[in-house]
């Protein structure tokens, strides 16, 4: 009896490499012990929340027998929150947002499946960056879109603007830009973006209806060059915003992000009450209300990025040491370098004889390389150097 849908069982098949990287370390440490094992396979912040947050909890702890204390709210979220978080938002994007502007999600995931759900035809197109995050895949055809990737340039990893234009066609609904990037750590430059929204304010007035601009930032805080991070607000009317605190205050299973939308969207009411109305049918029903009221209080605080930056120098020391090409990231916590040898699945095998894991780069649609991630200790980075070096060296013979 078949249990599952056609387009369920697809997807099993070919499941995330980040999740099965995950899992294989498991296996690994049960075997040779957790000391002897390197995973650099989850983004997952391994740094505690803000001391503010821990505060925070005790008092929303002692008010919890209140009525209502943690009960449904407005399906957009708390109305304090969704104040609290357009002040924010409005410094970081140099634009002042409305409160009614913003709405709250299920993290960054939830918000981009909930704008989705809002704006996309069955055939519409969503096009996003290569090498690029592979749940976009899910998240668009989730809603019957097909997302069309399009290559960065080799090895830096800046936007082909003409290659994205090459690739618009009248199908085109939205475009997303991740930056800081995940898995390159790339920041994507005024001057490009500047670019790529020309190109799409032509082309959506060529085709009578609005292609979107995401900007997926749930990275925004990890920059650690002081590089410009330009705000899509200020350089494209149909911008929208989509993002989390999962990173910047390591909450990320508590599944907070938001939506913004860009005040520059004209009637702009019947959009934001698709948003909300999407966010309540697909049983997100409002976003987490502890979060929210954590929120509140810490919007403004941030785990320490000084310790992502020296783990950051530590790994480039472990792949100059292995002799492995890469480009620093400018943000964000991966590295995306080149597989030795050109294979990566033959040197994630090599990786993993080694006790090391690592994501191979075909899962994020660029084959060649490999992704490792440094939000992990510093004393695991520096140990797994000479396992790195040996894998290295393996691919080269």
């Amino acid at each position: 009896m078949q249990l599952l849908s056609n387009e369920m069982s697809a997807y099993l098949k070919n499941s995330s490499w980040i999740r099965k990287m995950f899992e294989a370390g498991i296996e690994l440490r049960k075997e040779f012990g957790a000391d002897n094992v390197y995973d650099f396979s989850l983004g997952n912040p391994d740094l505690p929340p803000p001391a503010k947050v821990q505060a925070t909890l005790h008092k929303i702890a002692d008010g919890i027998l209140d009525p209502f204390s943690l009960g449904y709210m407005p399906n957009g979220g708390y109305v304090e929150f969704r104040e609290t978080l357009a002040g924010k938002l409005s410094k970081e994007q140099g634009v002042s947002i409305p409160m009614s502007n913003v709405i709250a999600t299920c993290g960054a995931a939830g918000g981009l499946n909930v704008f989705f759900r809002t704006v996309l035809e069955k055939g519409d197109e969503v096009i996003v960056p290569c090498p690029y995050f592979m749940e976009y895949n899910f998240y668009t055809s989730n809603f019957g879109g097909k997302l069309v990737p399009v290559m960065s340039k080799d090895f830096t990893f800046e936007l082909d603007v003409e290659a994205i234009k090459a690739a618009i066609t009248p199908k085109c609904r939205a475009l997303i830009l991740n930056s800081p990037n995940n898995p390159t750590g790339q920041i994507y430059s005024r001057q490009e973006i500047s670019e790529l929204a020309k190109v799409m304010l032509e082309k959506s007035q060529e085709y009578g209806r609005p292609i979107y601009l995401i900007a997926d930032e749930p990275y925004r805080f990890l920059n650690y060059d002081n590089m410009d991070i330009p705000s899509l607000f200020e350089l494209y009317p149909y911008s929208v915003v989509i993002g989390s605190y999962s990173k910047s205050l390591s909450l990320a299973g508590e599944r907070i992000g938001y939506i913004a939308v860009n005040p520059a969207v004209e009637d702009v009411a019947p959009l934001m009450g698709g948003l909300i109305m999407s966010n309540r049918i697909l049983g997100f029903v409002n976003a987490p209300a502890l979060a929210q009221k954590i929120l509140i209080d810490c919007i403004e605080e941030e785990v320490d990025m000084n310790v992502y930056l020296k783990r950051r120098n530590a790994m480039a020391e472990v792949l100059d040491r292995a002799g492995i090409e890469y480009t620093m990231p400018k943000g964000a916590f991966y590295f995306f370098p080149k597989a030795p040898g050109g294979d990566e699945g033959k040197f994630m095998d090599a990786l993993v004889r080694n006790h090391v894991l690592a994501v191979p780069g075909v899962g994020f649609g660029c084959p060649g390389y490999f992704r490792m991630t440094f939000c992990v200790s510093e004393d695991v980075i520096y140990r797994s150097s000479d396992a790195v070096c040996k894998a290295a060296a393996e691919c080269r013979n």
